[in-house]
């Protein structure tokens, strides 16, 4: 039986790519290897998000050009393949190829172990082809979740058009699942919590100003089948009453609110909606109506034309929101958007000073929240032996619970916080 071995670079609407990816490359006869040398066929899904993410992908690449024993082939796919897969064939001869979103990763013949003495690349849009349909990833089947949760993502692409970002061009208009088609997958899946994901996921539901937000039903919808449903990635005008009510009722009052600034000027040039004041104001509402909901966001510093002041206002912003968690993350420069020919560029060394300033003061932030936890019960899911989260902490990005190691992973259990450190707790 062939071997493959598959790194994910990204985002969580990436790690749902590459378990979709597992599901189909198991259905043709290939079986996963932790180890590179041992693999027919290596593929990495890449990141192409920001300069930084871009550079791990191709570091990444390179690392497992290495591992490539005679015979194999080295595929990369993912958001890198499909924005640069001309290039990035041209330029990188160690690769057999360069596959974009719906395209098969074996080969263009599909006998996947044949080794290739010049890279191909096929960049196919985010639709997949005539012909072959069922080999579109936002639909692919995927194993059952190895772990207690898993993410589910319920549409593609974009319909915004902020300053800074790319994704539309290369993950196109959103383009949203059905809800039978994402209730299917979460019942597939059987796991305690769901985490929803999507480019904008409000927006479920109204795709390229067409049709209704259904976002509310579906939340509701998963709930009733899993214990936990959490959702990441909420554009701030989107986030509605109705939804507000939605998502504490589930039991995870989380709010993953996508802010990137909040100077009145600074957020206009951003190409987005809001400010300081009405981020302010939301959140205080959604405290008011559930005391013990959980925040995250994330800001862009070092946008062009930001100023002191900008920064100062930012600063104040995040002292008095007192956010649970937060990035923070430096201007990248992308190629084909608004902001990339903006004047106003802001010099690194400032951008870094502002960095640390506003990472100081968020992780002090998140320390004093976490010390207010001291001797309060938490229901706590065990995600893996001596590892758990209550509702304040996402899967991957947030902080963990330290649990008794007698608790089953998959099981929930009600302890008593008895320790802090940082982003972390200890439970008992």
């Amino acid at each position: 039986m062939s071997r493959y071995h598959l790194v994910t670079l990204g985002c969580p609407k990436n790690e749902v790519d590459s378990e979709k990816l597992v599901g189909r490359l198991g259905a043709d006869g290939f079986m996963s290897t932790p180890d590179p040398d041992d693999a027919d066929l290596l593929v990495v899904n890449t990141c192409a998000f920001i300069g930084e993410a871009r550079q791990e992908s191709i570091d990444t690449i390179l690392e497992l050009a290495e591992h490539k024993s005679d015979g194999a082939r080295l595929v990369v796919t993912g958001c890198l393949a499909e924005r640069y897969g001309d290039e990035l064939a041209e330029a990188m001869p160690e690769v057999d190829l360069v596959a974009g979103f719906g395209h098969d990763l074996t080969d263009e013949h599909g006998d996947g172990c044949g080794s290739g003495s010049t890279t191909t690349a096929v960049t196919l849009g985010r639709r997949p082809p005539k012909g072959v349909a069922d080999f579109d990833l936002l639909n692919l089947p995927r194993p059952k979740s190895a772990r207690p949760w898993a993410y589910v993502k319920v549409a593609e692409g974009c319909d915004r058009a902020c300053g800074f970002c790319a994704i539309p061009s290369f993950r196109g208009p959103q383009r949203s699942r059905s809800v039978n088609d994402v209730l299917a997958e979460v019942e597939a899946l059987e796991v305690a919590e769901i985490v929803l994901v999507a480019q904008d996921l409000a927006a479920y539901g109204r795709d390229q100003g067409v049709g209704e937000r259904a976002i509310v039903p579906l939340v509701r919808a998963v709930s009733e089948r899993v214990r936990r449903t959490r959702l990441l990635y909420l554009y701030p005008s989107d986030l509605t009453d109705g939804l507000i009510d939605a998502i504490c009722e589930t039991g995870v009052p989380y709010f993953d609110l996508s802010l990137q600034h909040v100077s009145v000027p600074l957020v206009r040039r951003m190409r987005r909606w809001g400010n300081g004041d009405k981020f302010l104001a939301r959140i205080a509402d959604i405290r008011a109506r559930e005391p013990d909901a959980a925040f995250r966001s994330n800001f862009i510093v070092g946008y062009p034309g930001e100023t002191e002041d900008d920064h100062d206002q930012l600063l104040r912003f995040v002292e008095e929101a007192e956010v649970d968690w937060c990035g923070f993350f430096a201007f990248s420069r992308e190629e084909g958007t608004y902001a990339a020919d903006l004047d106003g560029q802001v010099p690194e060394p400032l951008v870094a000073e502002r960095l640390a300033e506003l990472r100081e003061l968020q992780d002090r932030i998140t320390a004093r929240k976490r010390d207010e936890l001291l001797g309060r019960e938490v229901e706590v899911l065990v995600d893996s032996i001596g590892i758990g989260r209550s509702h304040r902490e996402a899967p991957e990005i947030d902080g963990i619970i330290g649990v008794p190691d007698h608790l089953p992973a998959g099981t929930f259990a009600t302890l008593t916080v008895t320790g802090s450190l940082g982003p972390d707790l200890e439970a008992s």
